[in-house]
C-alpha cells in the first residue's frame, strides 16, 4: 500500500456502491486475481469523469472491460469509448462482457484489437481526437505511447496514467530493484519525469491506488 491501509479503507467505505452487475464483475476479477482499477482509483476517475464530462475516450488496456464499463456509468448518453486490447486470453472475457445485455451503456464502448502501438498510430493516421485518455497498459510501454498519445489529446484534454507508483518502488534506487524489473523501474521514472516537465502539459501525481497522473493539455 503506497497510503496507510485504514486510511484507504475508511476513503472507500464512503464511496457509493457500484452497479450489481459491475460489483458481480468486480468480484470475479478479484477472484481470478485479474487486475482492473483499485477502489480508490474508481473514486477519482468517476470525479474526473464529472468533472470533466469527455464526449471521446480513449483506453489503453481494456483487460475484461470493467473500466470501460465503469466509465460508460458515469458519462453522458453521447459520450463514445474507444478500447484498446492486444491480450488473447483478456480479449475473450472482454468481448464476452462488452457484449453483455446486463451493462445497459455498453453501446458507448468500441474495442479495438491489436498492439497499442499500433492502433494508436493507425487512430493519429484516422485524424482521431479525444478529450479523455486513459491509459493503464503496459507499463514499459508508456514513454513508447506518449507521442502518439499527445497527437490524440485535445485542448484542454486530460491524460489519467493509472499504476505510474508500483506500490511505491519507484522512489526506490536502481540498484536496490530486482534486476528483471529494472527496465520498467526506469522506463516509469522517465516516463513521470517527461509528463511532469512537458509545456504541454499540467500534470500531478497522486498517491491514489497503485498512483496516478493527472496530466491536462494546456
Amino acid at each position: 500500500m503506497i497510503v496507510d491501509e485504514r486510511i484507504t479503507a475508511y476513503i472507500n467505505s464512503l464511496g457509493m456502491e457500484l452497479p450489481q452487475e459491475l460489483r458481480a464483475l468486480e468480484a470475479d476479477a478479484l477472484a481470478h486475481y485479474v487486475p482492473i482499477v483499485k477502489k480508490d482509483t474508481q473514486g477519482a476517475l468517476k470525479f474526473l469523469l464529472t468533472l470533466q464530462q469527455p464526449k471521446r475516450i480513449l483506453e489503453v488496456g481494456t483487460a475484461i472491460g470493467f473500466s470501460a464499463l465503469f466509465m460508460s456509468e458515469h458519462t453522458g448518453a453521447d459520450c463514445k469509448i474507444t478500447t484498446i486490447e492486444k491480450v488473447a486470453m483478456r480479449l475473450v472475457e472482454a468481448e464476452k462482457n462488452l457484449t453483455n445485455p446486463i451493462y445497459p451503456h455498453k453501446d458507448k464502448i468500441k474495442l479495438i484489437k491489436g498492439e497499442a502501438l499500433e492502433v494508436l498510430k493507425q487512430l493519429v493516421e484516422e485524424k482521431a481526437s479525444f478529450d479523455f485518455i486513459f491509459l493503464d497498459a503496459a507499463k514499459a510501454q508508456y514513454m513508447s505511447f506518449l507521442p502518439e498519445l499527445m497527437k490524440l489529446l485535445e485542448m484542454n484534454g486530460l491524460l489519467v496514467t493509472d499504476n505510474v507508483l508500483q506500490d511505491g518502488t519507484v522512489t526506490n534506487s536502481r540498484y536496490s530493484i530486482t534486476r528483471r524489473d529494472r527496465t520498467i523501474h526506469s522506463r516509469m521514472r522517465e516516463y513521470l519525469h517527461t509528463i511532469t516537465h512537458m509545456e504541454e502539459l499540467s500534470s500531478v501525481i497522486l498517491p491514489v491506488g497503485d498512483g496516478i497522473a493527472l496530466s491536462h493539455r494546456i
